[in-house]
Protein backbone atom coordinates (compact mmCIF):
# COMPACT_ATOMS: atom_id res chain seq x y z
CA UNK A 1 0.00 0.00 0.00
CA UNK A 2 2.83 2.58 0.70
CA UNK A 3 4.53 1.72 -2.12
CA UNK A 4 1.33 1.99 -4.28
CA UNK A 5 0.91 5.45 -2.49
CA UNK A 6 4.71 6.40 -3.34
CA UNK A 7 4.22 5.47 -6.77
CA UNK A 8 1.07 7.56 -7.09
CA UNK A 9 2.80 10.78 -6.08
CA UNK A 10 5.67 10.48 -8.18
CA UNK A 11 3.11 9.97 -10.71
CA UNK A 12 1.71 13.04 -9.71
CA UNK A 13 4.80 15.19 -9.51
CA UNK A 14 5.58 14.11 -13.04
CA UNK A 15 2.18 15.49 -14.13
CA UNK A 16 2.30 18.38 -12.99
CA UNK A 17 6.02 19.00 -14.25
CA UNK A 18 4.53 18.35 -17.68
CA UNK A 19 1.85 20.72 -17.28
CA UNK A 20 4.29 23.38 -16.04
CA UNK A 21 6.58 23.04 -18.56
CA UNK A 22 3.75 22.89 -21.25
CA UNK A 23 2.44 26.08 -19.52
CA UNK A 24 5.68 27.73 -19.88
CA UNK A 25 5.72 26.67 -23.87
CA UNK A 26 2.67 28.39 -24.39
CA UNK A 27 3.50 31.57 -22.79
CA UNK A 28 7.04 31.68 -24.26
CA UNK A 29 6.41 33.85 -27.25
CA UNK A 30 4.31 36.09 -25.15
CA UNK A 31 6.77 36.73 -22.41
CA UNK A 32 9.30 37.04 -25.49
CA UNK A 33 7.72 39.61 -26.74
CA UNK A 34 6.84 41.32 -23.24
CA UNK A 35 10.91 41.02 -22.85
CA UNK A 36 11.73 42.82 -26.37
CA UNK A 37 9.29 45.15 -26.66
CA UNK A 38 8.31 46.61 -23.32
CA UNK A 39 10.80 45.49 -20.31
CA UNK A 40 14.30 45.71 -22.74
CA UNK A 41 13.91 48.84 -24.28
CA UNK A 42 12.35 50.51 -20.77
CA UNK A 43 16.01 49.28 -19.71
CA UNK A 44 17.41 51.23 -22.04
CA UNK A 45 15.29 54.65 -21.03
CA UNK A 46 16.43 53.90 -17.64
CA UNK A 47 20.15 53.98 -19.31
CA UNK A 48 19.83 57.00 -21.34
CA UNK A 49 18.48 58.99 -18.40
CA UNK A 50 21.42 58.29 -15.89
CA UNK A 51 24.08 59.15 -18.98
CA UNK A 52 25.81 61.92 -20.68
CA UNK A 53 25.20 60.91 -23.93
CA UNK A 54 24.40 57.46 -26.07
CA UNK A 55 28.27 57.63 -27.40
CA UNK A 56 30.41 58.34 -24.59
CA UNK A 57 28.09 56.57 -21.77
CA UNK A 58 29.52 58.34 -18.61
CA UNK A 59 27.31 57.85 -15.84
CA UNK A 60 25.82 61.12 -14.71
CA UNK A 61 23.49 60.37 -12.09
CA UNK A 62 20.59 62.20 -11.42
CA UNK A 63 21.94 65.74 -13.62
CA UNK A 64 19.92 64.90 -15.73
CA UNK A 65 16.33 64.67 -14.12
CA UNK A 66 17.95 67.75 -12.62
CA UNK A 67 18.03 69.55 -15.69
CA UNK A 68 14.71 68.25 -16.57
CA UNK A 69 12.87 69.46 -13.28
CA UNK A 70 14.02 73.04 -14.05
CA UNK A 71 13.21 72.79 -17.99
CA UNK A 72 10.64 75.65 -18.28
CA UNK A 73 9.35 73.66 -21.24
CA UNK A 74 9.08 70.58 -19.01
CA UNK A 75 7.43 72.52 -15.97
CA UNK A 76 5.02 74.13 -18.12
CA UNK A 77 4.24 71.02 -20.28
CA UNK A 78 3.85 69.10 -16.52
CA UNK A 79 1.68 71.65 -15.86
CA UNK A 80 -1.08 71.96 -18.36
CA UNK A 81 -1.10 68.30 -18.61
CA UNK A 82 -1.73 68.13 -14.65
CA UNK A 83 -4.45 70.42 -14.56
CA UNK A 84 -6.03 69.02 -17.76
CA UNK A 85 -6.07 65.78 -16.06
CA UNK A 86 -7.47 66.84 -12.88
CA UNK A 87 -10.33 68.72 -14.51
CA UNK A 88 -10.98 66.34 -17.70
CA UNK A 89 -10.65 63.18 -15.68
CA UNK A 90 -13.58 63.61 -12.82
CA UNK A 91 -15.77 65.42 -15.38
CA UNK A 92 -15.57 61.55 -17.24
CA UNK A 93 -16.02 59.83 -14.46
CA UNK A 94 -18.64 61.46 -12.87
CA UNK A 95 -21.12 62.60 -16.24
CA UNK A 96 -20.66 59.03 -18.09
CA UNK A 97 -21.58 57.60 -14.09
CA UNK A 98 -24.33 60.30 -14.61
CA UNK A 99 -25.63 58.93 -17.41
CA UNK A 100 -25.01 55.38 -16.64
CA UNK A 101 -27.84 55.76 -13.76
CA UNK A 102 -30.32 58.18 -16.05
CA UNK A 103 -30.04 55.31 -18.57
CA UNK A 104 -30.55 52.60 -16.25
CA UNK A 105 -33.84 54.21 -15.02
CA UNK A 106 -37.34 54.35 -17.20
CA UNK A 107 -35.89 56.78 -19.20
CA UNK A 108 -37.59 57.16 -22.90
CA UNK A 109 -35.67 56.48 -26.16
CA UNK A 110 -32.84 54.41 -23.97
CA UNK A 111 -31.02 52.42 -27.18
CA UNK A 112 -31.20 55.97 -29.02
CA UNK A 113 -29.42 57.67 -26.52
CA UNK A 114 -27.06 55.03 -26.09
CA UNK A 115 -26.19 54.93 -29.89
CA UNK A 116 -25.97 58.82 -29.82
CA UNK A 117 -23.28 58.63 -26.85
CA UNK A 118 -21.63 55.79 -28.30
CA UNK A 119 -21.82 56.85 -31.68
CA UNK A 120 -18.01 59.55 -30.91
CA UNK A 121 -16.39 55.99 -30.48
CA UNK A 122 -16.97 55.38 -34.46
CA UNK A 123 -15.61 58.40 -35.95
CA UNK A 124 -12.00 58.74 -36.74
CA UNK A 125 -9.46 61.31 -35.04
CA UNK A 126 -9.14 63.86 -38.15
CA UNK A 127 -12.89 63.95 -38.35
CA UNK A 128 -13.54 64.86 -34.90
CA UNK A 129 -10.60 67.20 -35.23
CA UNK A 130 -12.57 68.87 -38.23
CA UNK A 131 -15.90 69.30 -36.59
CA UNK A 132 -14.02 70.99 -34.00
CA UNK A 133 -11.90 73.44 -36.47
CA UNK A 134 -15.65 74.13 -37.49
CA UNK A 135 -17.22 74.62 -34.84
CA UNK A 136 -14.49 76.49 -32.58
CA UNK A 137 -12.91 78.59 -35.58
CA UNK A 138 -12.50 82.39 -35.04
CA UNK A 139 -15.08 82.69 -37.20
CA UNK A 140 -16.79 79.23 -36.76
CA UNK A 141 -20.39 78.33 -35.41
CA UNK A 142 -19.86 78.91 -31.47
CA UNK A 143 -18.34 82.12 -32.29
CA UNK A 144 -21.37 83.02 -34.59
CA UNK A 145 -23.73 81.64 -31.69
CA UNK A 146 -21.75 84.32 -29.28
CA UNK A 147 -22.64 87.61 -31.79
CA UNK A 148 -26.42 86.07 -31.85
CA UNK A 149 -26.02 86.56 -27.64
CA UNK A 150 -24.81 90.69 -28.65
CA UNK A 151 -21.08 88.86 -26.99
CA UNK A 152 -17.67 89.33 -28.64
CA UNK A 153 -15.78 86.60 -30.22
CA UNK A 154 -13.25 84.47 -28.53
CA UNK A 155 -9.95 83.37 -30.61
CA UNK A 156 -10.52 79.57 -28.89
CA UNK A 157 -7.39 77.69 -29.82
CA UNK A 158 -5.19 81.17 -29.44
CA UNK A 159 -6.27 81.96 -25.63
CA UNK A 160 -6.54 80.95 -22.05
CA UNK A 161 -9.82 79.26 -23.06
CA UNK A 162 -8.25 77.01 -25.60
CA UNK A 163 -7.96 73.96 -22.43
CA UNK A 164 -12.00 74.17 -22.60
CA UNK A 165 -12.40 73.32 -25.87
CA UNK A 166 -9.87 70.25 -25.51
CA UNK A 167 -11.76 69.40 -22.49
CA UNK A 168 -15.38 68.96 -24.02
CA UNK A 169 -13.62 67.22 -27.15
CA UNK A 170 -12.07 64.69 -24.26
CA UNK A 171 -15.31 64.45 -22.98
CA UNK A 172 -17.06 64.30 -26.05
CA UNK A 173 -15.02 60.99 -27.47
CA UNK A 174 -14.44 59.10 -24.37
CA UNK A 175 -18.20 59.55 -22.21
CA UNK A 176 -19.86 56.77 -23.64
CA UNK A 177 -17.28 54.09 -23.72
CA UNK A 178 -17.19 54.73 -20.05
CA UNK A 179 -20.79 54.96 -19.46
CA UNK A 180 -21.61 51.58 -21.35
CA UNK A 181 -19.12 50.10 -18.02
CA UNK A 182 -20.67 51.36 -15.61
CA UNK A 183 -24.28 50.33 -16.88
CA UNK A 184 -22.98 46.68 -17.26
CA UNK A 185 -21.45 47.46 -13.59
CA UNK A 186 -25.10 48.57 -12.39
CA UNK A 187 -26.90 45.60 -13.83
CA UNK A 188 -24.33 43.03 -12.15
CA UNK A 189 -25.50 44.14 -8.39
CA UNK A 190 -27.78 41.98 -6.72
CA UNK A 191 -31.60 43.65 -6.66
CA UNK A 192 -32.04 41.56 -3.49
CA UNK A 193 -29.81 44.02 -1.63
CA UNK A 194 -31.48 46.97 -3.03
CA UNK A 195 -34.56 45.45 -2.56
CA UNK A 196 -34.47 45.13 1.13
CA UNK A 197 -32.69 48.65 1.60
CA UNK A 198 -35.90 49.57 0.31
CA UNK A 199 -38.19 48.56 2.21
CA UNK A 200 -36.31 49.11 5.18
CA UNK A 201 -37.25 53.09 3.77
CA UNK A 202 -33.68 54.24 2.96
CA UNK A 203 -33.40 56.76 0.21
CA UNK A 204 -32.24 56.68 -2.90
CA UNK A 205 -28.89 58.03 -2.27
CA UNK A 206 -28.23 56.16 1.12
CA UNK A 207 -28.75 53.34 -1.40
CA UNK A 208 -26.62 54.40 -3.95
CA UNK A 209 -23.56 55.63 -1.65
CA UNK A 210 -23.69 52.67 0.83
CA UNK A 211 -24.50 49.88 -1.94
CA UNK A 212 -23.99 50.76 -5.22
CA UNK A 213 -20.49 52.55 -4.99
CA UNK A 214 -19.63 49.86 -3.03
CA UNK A 215 -20.57 47.25 -6.35
CA UNK A 216 -18.90 50.02 -8.47
CA UNK A 217 -15.46 50.78 -6.54
CA UNK A 218 -14.11 48.05 -9.22
CA UNK A 219 -15.38 49.46 -12.15
CA UNK A 220 -14.82 53.10 -11.18
CA UNK A 221 -10.64 52.36 -10.51
CA UNK A 222 -11.03 51.02 -14.20
CA UNK A 223 -12.45 53.78 -15.63
CA UNK A 224 -10.45 56.23 -13.73
CA UNK A 225 -7.41 55.24 -14.88
CA UNK A 226 -8.34 54.34 -18.74
CA UNK A 227 -9.67 58.08 -18.74
CA UNK A 228 -5.84 59.18 -16.59
CA UNK A 229 -4.27 57.52 -19.59
CA UNK A 230 -6.45 58.90 -22.50
CA UNK A 231 -6.09 62.42 -20.68
CA UNK A 232 -2.03 61.33 -21.45
CA UNK A 233 -3.19 60.60 -25.42
CA UNK A 234 -4.57 63.72 -25.60
CA UNK A 235 -1.67 64.90 -27.28
CA UNK A 236 -2.91 63.52 -30.77
CA UNK A 237 -5.98 65.88 -30.75
CA UNK A 238 -4.31 69.07 -29.66
CA UNK A 239 -1.39 68.49 -32.32
CA UNK A 240 -4.12 67.74 -35.08
CA UNK A 241 -5.48 71.49 -34.11
CA UNK A 242 -2.86 73.37 -32.96
CA UNK A 243 0.50 71.54 -34.26
CA UNK A 244 4.03 71.01 -32.64
CA UNK A 245 4.42 74.40 -30.64
CA UNK A 246 0.53 74.98 -29.73
CA UNK A 247 -0.71 78.16 -27.40
CA UNK A 248 0.88 78.30 -23.98
CA UNK A 249 -2.19 77.37 -22.23
CA UNK A 250 -2.12 73.70 -24.75
CA UNK A 251 1.60 72.71 -24.43
CA UNK A 252 1.51 68.97 -23.00
CA UNK A 253 4.14 66.76 -21.97
CA UNK A 254 3.57 64.79 -25.11
CA UNK A 255 4.63 67.89 -27.04
CA UNK A 256 7.47 68.12 -24.91
CA UNK A 257 8.60 65.14 -25.60
CA UNK A 258 7.77 65.00 -29.17
CA UNK A 259 10.10 68.05 -29.87
CA UNK A 260 12.81 66.82 -27.74
CA UNK A 261 12.86 63.31 -29.80
CA UNK A 262 13.08 65.67 -32.99
CA UNK A 263 16.12 67.73 -31.25
CA UNK A 264 17.48 64.01 -30.51
CA UNK A 265 18.08 64.93 -27.15
CA UNK A 266 17.78 60.94 -25.87
CA UNK A 267 18.91 61.85 -21.79
CA UNK A 268 16.21 64.73 -21.14
CA UNK A 269 13.95 62.52 -23.18
CA UNK A 270 14.20 59.34 -21.04
CA UNK A 271 14.52 61.28 -17.83
CA UNK A 272 11.21 63.02 -18.75
CA UNK A 273 9.61 59.81 -19.40
CA UNK A 274 10.78 58.21 -16.26
CA UNK A 275 9.76 61.10 -14.36
CA UNK A 276 6.21 61.14 -15.77
CA UNK A 277 6.23 56.88 -15.31
CA UNK A 278 7.13 57.47 -11.65
CA UNK A 279 4.27 59.94 -11.70
CA UNK A 280 1.68 57.47 -13.45
CA UNK A 281 2.94 54.31 -11.11
CA UNK A 282 2.23 56.82 -8.07
CA UNK A 283 -1.21 57.76 -8.72
CA UNK A 284 -2.21 54.33 -10.06
CA UNK A 285 -1.05 53.19 -6.84
CA UNK A 286 -3.15 55.57 -4.73
CA UNK A 287 -5.98 54.85 -6.98
CA UNK A 288 -5.83 51.19 -5.82
CA UNK A 289 -5.44 51.05 -2.31
CA UNK A 290 -8.63 53.66 -2.44
CA UNK A 291 -10.34 51.07 -4.03
CA UNK A 292 -9.24 48.14 -1.96
CA UNK A 293 -10.47 50.18 1.28
CA UNK A 294 -13.45 51.17 -0.54
CA UNK A 295 -14.81 48.22 -1.50
CA UNK A 296 -12.97 45.44 1.08
CA UNK A 297 -16.51 44.69 2.42
CA UNK A 298 -18.25 44.17 -0.54
CA UNK A 299 -15.42 41.05 -1.50
CA UNK A 300 -15.78 39.65 2.02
Amino acid sequence: MTKLKKERVVSKRKHDKRERMGSVLYLAPSLLGVLLFFVLPFLVVIFYSLVDNPISHNFVFLDNFTKVASNSAFQLAAKNTLKFSLIAVPLAVLLSLGLAILLEGGLPYKSQLRTFFLSPMMVPIASIVLIWQVLFHYNGVVNNALLGFGLDKIDWMKSSYAPVVIVLLFLWKNLGYNMILFMAALSSIPKDIIEVAQLESASEWKIFYYIKTRYLSSTILFVTIMSLINSFKVFREVYLLTGDYPFDTLYMLQHFMNNTFRSLDYQKLSAAAIIMAVVMIIIIGILFITENRFGRDVEG
